[in-house]
């Protein structure tokens, strides 16, 4: 079932290797499925390794509807995101360096590029330290996300969400961008310089109207 899905999957878990947002088999990729359930990828095993079979379908409670594999680690965090933010159809973490290097030295990742406005919806928070494979990591999300579409986790990684998984990629590989940009920016001046929030809300909308239709 949903091999279309699945397929999307396996194919956005390569990106992230290939835009330098995860190694080996780091991160994972969720996403809702039209009947209730979830897929999600399985623990420890390496995108480019992966095939239909591996990936694994449970319900809101973390039960496996379908697939042999035993699920990421991060499930019940991940459950508690999509359970408790209805808007959203998936979720996409990693451990992209420069933007968990920002969440180690402060509490937000000031919006400073037009691209992280367009993908992120504007500065992205740092939320607190939650320890991997429990329901806190996913509560912690929620809590920080507001209406941004990527959350820094402390000490850990990102979280990028959307309406689907491009969205969320868009939302993890900008504000990589962005980060990046930001540490030359600061090895060149204490002073970065930062959109106002008529810019940022005017780069949203300029991307809600991007890319062909």
């Amino acid at each position: 079932m949903f091999e279309k899905e699945k397929a999307q999957i396996l194919k956005y878990g390569i990106y992230l290797d290939r835009y330098g947002l995860i190694t080996l088999s780091g991160g994972n990729l969720s996403m809702r499925l039209s009947d209730g359930n979830f897929l999600v990828t399985p623990s420890g095993m390496i995108y480019e390794e992966m095939d239909l079979n591996d990936l694994v379908i449970v319900d809101k409670d973390g039960n496996v509807v379908e697939g042999h594999r035993r699920p990421s680690v991060d499930t019940a965090g991940l459950l508690y995101i999509f359970n408790h933010r209805p808007d959203l159809n998936a979720v996409i973490h990693t451990h992209q360096p420069y933007a968990t290097a920002i969440g180690l030295v402060q509490d937000e990742f000031p919006c400073n590029l037009t691209t992280l406005a367009n993908a992120a919806h504007g500065s992205v928070k740092v939320c607190p330290y939650a320890s991997t494979a429990t329901e806190e990591l996913g509560v912690q999300a929620v809590k920080y996300l507001n209406d941004q579409l990527a959350v820094i986790l402390k000490h850990h990684g990102l979280i990028g969400v959307g309406k689907d998984l491009k969205q969320a990629l868009y939302a993890c590989v900008y504000t990589e961008e962005a980060a990046k940009t930001y540490f030359v920016a600061r090895a060149m001046s204490p002073n970065v310089a930062e959109l106002t929030q008529s810019q940022i809300d005017q780069a949203v909308d300029v991307f809600n109207h991007y890319g062909q239709k």
